[in-house]
């Protein structure tokens, strides 16, 4: 039987990248993977959100041209194309996966793996073993047990990137980033989008003083936000609810996922609640077993699995690996604008701290751009300007966070960001003036 250092299963954003970092570490490697290489984020989740989005976004930037001068009388969206173009991205990136996996001599393996106690994996008729796993199996999408649902037909993330016509209307049930990106990629494309969340507000994971300016973009962009109110049940193509009746004529879940733990039952893994029981190093109850992204806590998000999968691989090979932070994983919404954030938000500060926001709308390069919604809010220690969290709104905040992230991440203080130098013009100088408000000097305020 052969050997392996260690076998991953599941070739998603955690799996891939760590399975490619050991190979790279000098180990010899096998990676399982019973569907399509990169997991849910190239194929259901991140990748073909976000080509929607861009798509979305170019809309928005024609229309923007008509009122600049730029005059265009018509926009036709050929959404076929639209979603041949999505495709055609998508089988690039997956192709690169591929070829990296080959030209690094991992041993990859497709079907559904089966692993034993003793770190036997089984896949199809192929059996070896391993000093070390890694389960990295995702998640799936959550749908609630409404009453009535069983005799309605929807999508979740799992289908919805297949549609080849763009629907006239389409209902979305969640309030998440997920939910709220497919809204805003399809809305100014031309489909009447309607959000039905019961909770108090959209985007409750994400900085509050953004939420504000979505719903305002969410509203130019006749996208219809109902929330606060409680679901009762399913009729037809009717959603009864205690606010009214709803009808749809197509209808999305974006409910949230839920982490596949079959292999992880099978071998009797300690749990917490729904997620594997882990500990600081991604080990899990049994010896030389570990899970990573979304089947533990912490962030669901391709990078945090990924950064769990090297964190692991450096573990194993007797590195001493630093524990992950969570506060230093960006989380990014990229509706238009983006919202990007890390560290603590404001509400969850418990020392003395100073906090600076530094609206968008006075940044030169974002008026020349006509992209005024947003912008940059620091919190920093008052003792020492420690850089506690940030929050960036705006048209490319995704990219702009990463100067804070990284002075962060280097030892940097407040006073390092209040000191930089930022080309002129750019959205990004909101940056240093931010961090010199901490210190009662910003420029432009």
């Amino acid at each position: 039987m052969e050997k392996f250092d260690v076998a991953i299963i599941g070739a998603g954003p955690g799996g891939y990248v760590s399975a490619i970092h050991a190979a790279k570490s000098g180990m010899k490697v096998a990676l399982v993977e019973r569907g399509k290489v990169g997991g849910a984020c190239y194929n259901v989740g991140c990748i073909p959100s976000k080509i929607l989005l861009e798509h979305s976004k170019l809309v928005q930037e024609i229309k923007r041209g008509n009122e600049w001068g730029i005059e265009t009388t018509t926009v036709n969206v050929n959404f076929e194309r639209l979603m041949q173009r999505k495709d055609i991205v998508i089988g690039e990136l997956l192709a690169n996966i591929e070829h990296f996996i080959a030209s690094n001599h991992i041993t990859f393996y497709r079907g559904e793996a089966t692993v034993a106690k003793d770190l036997t994996v089984t896949v199809g008729a192929d059996s070896f073993a391993a000093t070390d796993i890694i389960l990295a199996t995702g998640s799936k999408p959550f749908v609630p047990p409404f009453k009535g649902l069983e005799k309605s037909t929807y999508y979740t993330t799992d289908t919805f990137f297949d549609m080849k016509e763009l629907p006239e209307q389409l209902t979305i049930i969640g309030g998440g980033v997920i939910a709220v990106e497919i809204a805003f990629s399809l809305a100014p494309l031309g489909t009447k989008v309607t959000i039905l969340n019961h909770s108090e507000d959209i985007l409750q994971t994400e900085e509050s003083d953004a939420r504000p300016i979505i719903r305002e973009k969410m509203k130019k962009l006749n996208i219809e936000l109902v929330k606060d109110f409680q679901f009762e049940h399913f009729s037809g193509n009717e959603i009864h609810t205690s606010e009214g009746i709803y009808t749809y004529e197509n209808l999305l879940f974006a409910t949230g996922r839920r982490p596949n733990t079959e292999i992880a039952q099978q071998l009797g893994l300690d749990f917490d609640g729904r997620l594997i029981a882990v500990n600081d190093h991604l080990e899990t109850s049994q010896p030389h077993i570990y899970a990573i992204g979304d089947l533990v806590g912490g962030y669901q998000l391709a990078h945090a699995a990924s950064a769990e999968g090297i964190h692991v691989i450096e573990h194993i090979l007797g590195n001493a690996p630093a524990v992950i932070d969570q506060a230093l994983i960006p989380r990014c919404v990229y509706t238009h604008p983006e919202i990007a954030t890390f560290g603590l938000l404001e509400e969850q500060v418990e020392v003395e701290y100073t906090v600076t926001k530094m609206p968008i709308h006075t940044n030169p390069k974002a008026l020349m751009e006509g992209n005024i919604e947003g912008f940059v809010k620091l919190i920093a220690t008052q003792q020492d300007g420690q850089i506690l969290g940030a929050c960036v709104v705006a048209d490319g905040a995704t990219e702009m966070l990463n100067a804070i992230l990284a002075t962060k991440n280097a030892g940097g203080t407040a006073q390092y960001l209040a000191e930089m130098i930022f080309p002129h013009p750019s959205v990004s100088e909101h940056i240093g003036d931010a961090a010199k408000a901490v210190f009662r000097k910003a420029i432009h305020q």
